[in-house]
């Protein structure tokens, strides 16, 4: 061996030496990965893989999530959570009673004034459950008898990013599963030439930034990150053959490719070899399957007009939700909108009247769509944003005035889905400052919507570094209040 080592010149031994010490490393780091994920647990199987979709740990009474986000933080003061007291003592200063020395964040904190600020918008009660939505929300309003809405939502998070990261992957640091993979994970997919995790996005809105680790995967397999569908000719990048290419070339090569990704399973078993096999197959499907998924030409025009004059311009808030409905109706697990620009530091009585002319026919229609065919008994539609907004005015008092960001105390609603519809749930103190009852964390809330799919949350683990995550890290109750 040793005559053959030094019989060959420099060049050639250590071109050997290191592609045989680097495929040695390279074949450890692949074992350890795999060794890492023996005994990985889902909802519905072990190992790394998520198994046969449709089984859960119970009966699920929703099939799909639509999760309309809206990114910035509403006021739950001038939408839901009425508050006449803060009319009554408009101007006067928050008393320390009840702040109770809560942080405020960086942009109010050392304001030498808090003065309190009612909401200049008319509130009405609506529904058999009597909730109060604001003079903004006349659509929303109107299908008040299908929606719970909860007023009691709180979280740690302050800031934007690490709230709208809490929301979607349980924790404020970035890198962990983002809720829709988590349900891919579990769940499965229910159509095989759709993604089971589909993310729109609002076309031209400004506000916080909104980053891929949203809707990524984290450490769980790649196949179950979100598939973002742009508003342009192709929703999906990449997606269509290169000039010259037919339908039948592309799958000559896909076989394949498939055939040398199979052959370097064999060798080297990495579930991320197995995941790439997956995108291409799904991304192969989807070249019939996303055209006739967003094509809306054959809407009835009575449905069209019921999610507003946008919803034949691609990209726009309407035309999202009518999307989100057909992707529900192909089997999509999870749906998710993202609509920006709530953060009102200032100018919140010009600016918010404009978000809702923009969200709040669409979110409605959406509801009765569902409802008129069948689908919102299995359907669960959720609305809400990362943190909701203070109870006082951010600088000073003025007309075009506006609030700070709010944890403490917030609104969302839900819809469909197995929850209590026409109901209201939990209750602010009356300045709209702290949580006065039936509290719930952001963890309880994903806890809840797990338990809607037939999840338990505790059991949708997955085995990394050593130890077992889940959306809810270690907390989370399920809210039984809201439960049909």
């Amino acid at each position: 061996m040793l005559s053959e080592i030094l019989s060959q010149n420099r060049r050639t031994f250590l071109s050997n030496s290191g592609l045989g010490l680097g495929s040695i490393a390279l074949a450890d780091l692949l074992s350890r990965e795999v060794r890492a994920g023996e005994g990985q647990e889902s909802s519905v199987a072990d190992a790394a893989d998520s198994g046969p979709p449709g089984l859960t740990h119970f009966a699920a009474k929703a099939k799909r999530v639509i999760y309309l986000f809206m990114s910035g933080g509403p006021s739950q003061l001038d939408l839901y959570d009425y508050k006449p007291l803060l009319k009554q003592r408009h101007g006067e200063q928050l008393p320390d009673s009840v702040r109770g020395g809560q942080r405020l964040t960086g942009m109010s904190g050392n304001q030498s004034s808090i003065p309190l600020v009612g909401s200049p918008f008319g509130f009405r009660q609506y529904g058999g459950g009597g909730a109060w939505f604001s003079d903004l929300l006349p659509h929303t309003a109107s299908v008040a008898d299908e929606l719970c809405v909860i007023r009691s939502l709180y979280t740690e998070a302050i800031n934007h990013g690490p709230g709208v990261t809490m929301f979607q992957t349980g924790t404020q640091i970035a890198g962990r599963p983002s809720i829709g993979a988590w349900l891919s994970y579990g769940l499965g997919q229910d159509n095989e030439d759709l993604p089971a995790f589909v993310v729109l996005i609002t076309r031209d809105k400004g506000g916080q930034p909104l980053g891929a680790h949203l809707w990524g995967s984290g450490f769980l397999p790649t196949r179950h990150q979100g598939v973002l569908f742009r508003a342009a000719r192709d929703p999906v990048l990449y997606l269509g053959n290169p000039a010259g290419v037919d339908a039948g070339s592309r799958r000559l090569l896909l076989d394949r490719l498939r055939e040398l990704h199979e052959h370097q399973h064999e060798r080297m078993p990495d579930p991320e070899i197995r995941s790439r096999i997956d995108h291409y197959e799904m991304a192969y499907a989807m070249q019939s399957s996303v055209p006739e998924a967003t094509d809306v030409a054959g809407e009835p025009q009575h449905v069209l007009d019921s999610y507003g004059p946008d919803v034949t311009k691609p990209g726009t808030f309407a035309a999202n939700c009518l999307l989100a409905r057909r992707l529900a109706e192909r089997g999509v697990r999870f749906i998710q909108l993202y609509h920006q620009d709530w953060d009102h530091h200032g100018g919140l009585p010009g600016a918010l009247p404009k978000l809702c002319q923009e969200t709040d026919q669409p979110a409605a229609a959406l509801i009765r769509d569902l409802r008129a065919r069948g689908l919102l008994d299995e359907t669960l539609v959720v609305w809400g944003g990362e943190f909701g907004r203070t109870n006082y005015c951010q600088g000073r008092i003025q007309p075009n005035f506006g609030r700070d960001h709010h944890p403490r105390c917030f609104s969302v609603w839900m819809a469909g889905g197995g929850v209590k519809a026409g109901t209201v749930y939990g209750e602010t103190c009356e300045f709209g400052y702290n949580v006065a009852t039936d509290g719930v964390h952001i963890h309880d809330l994903q806890a809840t919507m797990l338990h809607l799919l037939g999840i338990d949350h505790e059991r949708l683990t997955y085995k990394f570094q050593g130890r077992r995550y889940r959306l809810t890290d270690v907390h989370g109750r399920l809210v039984t209040g809201i439960l049909s």
